[in-house]
């Protein structure tokens, strides 16, 4: 298709129901008049021509961003300055909110960051954007708008970029992360060739992006409906290790994915599949992908309670996977028994399914006793009650967790036994 051209058609059924979203309807109607123009665009006439849920809907208009907020204040909406530079207001209207931005060109470009001039252009917002999938455009009486032959790929459940790959590229390095992304969400088949080879072309640019932006990147790929496949050509291409210093496990990934009982799929868990063998890997993933503080507490808790597992070809017993429990925790214990289950061969998975369903349901033991029934018995130096209260515990595990008030009672007796002694 040439792309100063466009392919306009009605738009599918699918697409005009978007239209029927009042609120939807009250922005348009508010840009889309007195000679400018307005349409929806991008990843929301993407979801819906592929019935998928649109989660939120964004707003091309010839308008300036001061026309924007002079327009939307003058009709009732709240007007919110986002990104005024690149030419994105956020309107809220009957409760919901909207991104709406000037046409716009870009006049100068560091592979991160962008300098704009506002345009008056759809055909040339259309060939800015990174993929043709995302390049649609809909009028609000449902004309839709394809410009370098977006439909075709989409039909094709091809991801490629438009123009060529390797300018796409440059002008922001974060493309290389999001054509693995969203050839693992939207795409169907192999790589698109000419994109995979400029990808490795410009690899070095990756080290340009901030660790945020690079990481969100990454947790999206891992939960992608092709995570899989993906993953592993990102991995054998050397993108992965050149982000995180970490030799993946794509076997145990794999593993993970096709045979796990993720509801619904969990990036932490997959990534910790992907890469995390030692304890301290749980730091250098931090380090790297720049995780939260929950993000790599959950994964320095899975590799402890990994430990024990590494090796076994079948799960523990009940009783062991009550220590397990009661050690580290529900959700440390179940995503290191999901990882142990994924080292294993196949034959044994059935087995490992079956102990990580019993970890899930099973009661979390929780210690009977404290210092006060320890100084009860006659033992008050701090010391003292913390060794008693030490050998009390481990009593109480090795005798497997009872809650018979008699076992309880003799188990107390005898470790603070000692302690009255000394």
């Amino acid at each position: 298709m040439n792309a100063t051209s466009a392919k306009v058609i009605a738009a599918p059924e699918a697409a005009r129901r978007l239209l029927q979203d009042p609120a939807l309807c009250r922005v348009l109607s508010v840009l889309d008049t007195d000679g400018e123009e307005a349409r929806l665009v991008g990843g929301a006439l993407r979801n819906a021509l592929l019935g998928r849920e649109v989660v939120e809907c964004d707003i091309a208009t010839t308008a300036t961003p001061q026309i924007i907020m002079a327009r939307a204040g003058a009709a009732g909406l709240r007007p919110i300055p986002t990104g005024l530079e690149h030419g994105t207001v956020t309107l809220l209207a009957n409760g919901k909110s909207f991104e709406a931005t000037s046409l716009r060109e870009d006049i100068e470009t560091d592979g991160r960051h962008a300098k704009v001039r506002f345009s008056r252009d759809f055909a040339g917002d259309a060939r800015r954007r990174d993929f043709t999938i995302n390049a649609f455009s809909m009028t609000r009486d449902g004309a839709l708008y394809d410009y370098v032959g977006s439909m075709e790929d989409l039909d094709a459940r091809r991801v490629r970029f438009i123009g060529d790959p390797a300018a796409r590229i440059r002008e922001d390095y974060l493309r290389i992360l999001r054509f693995f992304r969203f050839a693992a969400d939207y795409g169907e088949g192999p790589l698109d060739a000419a994109a995979l080879h400029a990808a490795l072309a410009e690899h070095d640019g990756l080290f340009r992006l901030s660790r945020e932006r690079t990481r969100n990147e990454i947790l999206k790929l891992l939960v992608a409906r092709r995570a899989g496949e993906v993953t592993r050509i990102f991995c054998e291409t050397g993108f992965f290790g050149q982000i995180v210093g970490i030799a993946p496990n794509s076997p145990r990934f794999e593993n993970l994915l096709r045979y796990g009982r993720e509801d619904p799929p969990d990036a932490i868990l997959r990534l910790a599949a992907l890469c995390l063998n030692l304890v301290e890997d749980a730091q250098r993933l931090r380090d790297d992908l720049r995780l939260s503080n929950q993000q790599h507490r959950r994964l320095e808790c899975a590799a402890q309670a990994l430990l024990p597992l590494h090796g076994l070809d079948e799960p523990p017993a009940p009783q062991q996977l009550l220590r397990l429990l009661f050690r580290y925790g529900r959700e440390a214990a179940c995503d290191a028994m999901a990882l142990a289950q994924a080292e294993t061969a196949p034959r044994f998975f059935a087995k490992w399914r079956d102990a990580i369903v019993f970890l899930r349901e099973a009661e979390e033991p929780k210690l009977p006793f404290s210092g006060a029934d320890v100084m009860a018995r006659g033992i008050t130096e701090g010391r003292a009650v913390g060794a008693a209260l030490e050998e009390l515990r481990r009593r109480w595990i090795d005798a497997g967790f009872p809650k018979d008030p008699r076992q309880l009672s003799a188990l107390l007796e005898a470790a603070v036994l000692p302690q009255n002694r000394e």
